[in-house]
């Protein structure tokens, strides 16, 4: 199995600048966990929708071969996150065997007591390889092919989980747009969903 990638986010300005990260072999359900509970009192105001739209309208309103600048989301700067490495098959939202286990440890970590009630984003990154606009498609496939299988074969709740595909609009290192590290998903904690009554049952927050 090829090690994976994690880079733990913490108070960013832009949610592509990520200023650490750490090799492992095996994800530590445990560590994403605790680093998607560092909630604040803010969350995110935008839905995945106006996320997908500001990214197109990114590739529509600055054309060319590679975005000029990053896209920033300034409201996720201070909302806990998670990025890992998730390998997918070559031009495809197949996600690889290799990568089974790091999508239970994340699954693991989703599971948490201390996570439960919380929203997230699962949001999808590609590097440059291929146009702009194919990118946001295919890193919408697959950020919806990971969320699908933390429902489908792991029960994490659906209503938990919205998919975002970002293409090549943040990469990681725009100085080496094709390298590999650009390929990443994050996990973005947007705040309090859902509520429970006495007696157990759930309901959507006010």
């Amino acid at each position: 199995m090829k090690p994976h990638h994690l880079y733990a986010a913490a108070a960013l300005m832009l949610v592509f600048a990520l200023t650490a990260a750490v090799a492992q072999t095996q994800l530590n359900s445990g560590q994403v966990a605790n680093s998607l509970a560092a909630v604040s009192n803010t969350g995110l105001s935008m839905t995945g929708a106006q996320m997908r739209q500001a990214a197109m309208d990114n590739v529509n309103n600055y054309p060319g071969a590679l975005p000029p600048r990053p896209l920033s989301f300034p409201q996720m700067a201070n909302l806990a996150q998670f990025v890992v490495t998730v390998e997918f098959d070559f031009n495809s939202a197949a996600i690889k065997p290799s990568s089974y286990r790091t999508v239970g440890a994340i699954a693991d970590a989703l599971h948490n007591p201390i996570l439960l009630g919380y929203g997230f984003l699962v949001i999808g990154h590609t590097d440059s390889v291929g146009g702009r606009q194919y990118n946001l498609g295919l890193s919408q496939r697959r950020a919806e092919a990971l969320r699908a299988a933390l429902i489908d074969q792991f029960g994490v709740n659906p209503g938990a989980l919205e998919a975002v595909g970002l293409g090549e609009e943040q990469l990681l290192d725009p100085k080496n747009p094709t390298s590999g590290v650009n390929r990443r998903v994050q996990l973005v904690n947007v705040g309090k969903k859902f509520c429970f009554g006495r007696s157990g049952e759930q309901f959507q927050c006010q």
